[in-house]
C-alpha cells in the first residue's frame, strides 16, 4: 500500500537520480566555485532586500527577498544527508548564511530612530510571535519543497515553497531587533526561522527517506538513522511546544483586548461622538487609543470594569487623538 501511494505522489519516470538530486543540494560537489558564488551573492542580495522591505514594511519587497533566497538549498542538503547518513558541509552554509543575514539586519537597524517603535511595523510585529499554525504552514511547505525537488515535472512550483516557507526575513528581523536591543522580539523572530528550518529539515528528511534514497548508500545504519529521526523530532516537539504556548498567550491577549475595548466603548458611551480606535497590548501594557472630541471621562470607572476581565496589575495607557498618553493606572491596584 505504501509503495502505490508513493507511485501516485511520485510516478518513478518522474524521479530524479540521487546524482541529480545531490547536484543540486551538495555545495561542495561538482563545479563548488560557481555553486558557492551564486549561494553566497544571492543571499546577500537577498538579505538587503529583505532588510530594505521590512524596514519600509513592503510587503511586495520582502516576498522578493524570499523568492531569490537560496538558504533552503542547504536546508535541504541536511536533510539528503541525514538519510544517507552522510557527512556535509551542509550545515555549516546554513549556519554561516544565517549569520551573514543576521548581521546586514543589524547593520541596517542603524539608520533607525532611537525612538521607533519595531511593533508599529507589521513585517516586524507579524514574524515576532510565530504559533502553531506557523509551524504547521512550514511542515506542509517543506513536504511540498521535497516533493517538487524529487520530480522532474513540478519545478515550477518552487518559487511558491520559498515564498511559503520565508526563511530569509526572520533573520533579517532577528538582526533588526538585535540592532535595537529588543531582546525578546529577536527571540521570537528566531524562533520562526528554526521552526521553519527544522520543519523543512523533518519533511525532507521523510520525503527523501520515503522515496528510496537512502537505499543508494548503506542500509546497515538503520538504527542510526532511527536516532537521527528520534533526535530531530525530540527537536521538533520542543519548538513545537514553545510555539503551542505562544499560541495559547496570543489567544488570551486577544481575548483581554476584546474584553477591553468592550469596557471602553461603555465607559466612552457618556461622551458624545467619542470611540475606540485600537486597543493593543505592548510590553505587558495595554494600550487603548480612543477619539474623543472633548475631555476624558474619569480613569477610575474604566479601571473598576475592567477589574476582574483583565489579570491584575496591568498597566493601562489610554492614548488620545491628539497623541497624548494618559497613565491611567493599573488594574486591581
Amino acid at each position: 500500500m505504501f509503495n502505490s501511494l508513493r507511485d501516485r505522489a511520485l510516478p518513478r519516470h518522474q524521479q530524479r537520480t540521487l546524482e541529480e538530486l545531490e547536484e543540486d543540494l551538495d555545495l561542495s560537489a561538482g563545479d563548488t566555485r560557481a555553486k558557492q558564488s551564486a549561494f553566497w551573492s544571492m543571499l546577500s542580495l537577498s538579505a538587503v532586500i529583505a532588510a530594505g522591505g521590512v524596514l519600509t514594511d513592503s510587503t511586495a519587497t520582502v516576498i522578493g527577498a524570499m523568492i531569490i533566497a537560496p538558504l533552503s538549498t542547504p536546508i535541504m542538503g541536511i536533510a539528503l544527508g541525514a538519510v544517507q547518513r552522510q557527512r556535509s558541509t551542509a550545515a555549516l552554509f546554513v549556519a554561516a548564511g544565517g549569520l551573514l543575514v543576521v548581521v546586514l539586519g543589524a547593520l541596517f537597524s542603524l539608520v533607525l530612530p532611537a525612538s521607533y517603535n519595531l511593533l508599529s511595523n507589521s513585517q516586524v510585529s507579524s514574524r515576532t510571535s510565530p504559533g502553531l499554525m506557523d509551524l504547521v504552514a512550514a511542515l506542509a511547505t517543506g513536504f511540498a519543497g521535497a516533493l517538487a525537488l524529487a520530480r522532474r515535472d513540478v519545478a515550477a512550483v518552487l518559487p511558491g515553497v520559498a515564498i511559503a516557507i520565508s526563511l530569509v526575513p526572520p533573520l533579517v528581523v532577528t538582526g533588526v531587533c538585535l540592532g535595537q536591543t529588543a531582546w525578546w522580539l529577536a527571540l521570537g523572530s528566531f524562533v520562526l526561522f528554526v521552526s521553519n528550518l527544522l520543519a523543512l529539515v523533518f519533511a525532507g528528511m521523510v520525503v527523501f527517506g520515503g522515496l528510496g534514497y537512502a537505499k543508494a548508500h548503506h542500509r546497515k545504519e538503520a538504527g542510526a538513522v532511527r536516532r537521527t529521526y528520534m533526535t530531530l523530532g525530540l527537536l521538533f516537539a520542543a519548538v513545537g511546544v514553545l510555539l503551542v504556548a505562544n499560541t495559547a498567550a496570543t489567544v488570551l491577549v486577544q481575548m483581554w483586548t476584546t474584553r477591553a475595548a468592550s469596557s471602553t466603548t461603555k465607559w466612552l458611551a457618556a461622551s458624545p461622538g467619542a470611540s475606540v480606535v485600537n486597543v493593543s497590548a505592548q510590553s505587558r501594557t495595554l494600550y487603548i487609543q480612543v477619539r474623543t472630541p472633548g475631555n476624558l471621562p474619569p480613569v477610575e470607572a474604566l479601571l473598576a470594569d475592567l477589574e476582574g476581565q483583565i489579570p491584575d496589575g496591568v498597566p493601562v495607557v489610554i492614548v488620545t487623538n491628539e497623541g497624548r498618553q494618559v497613565q491611567a493606572g493599573r488594574i486591581g491596584g
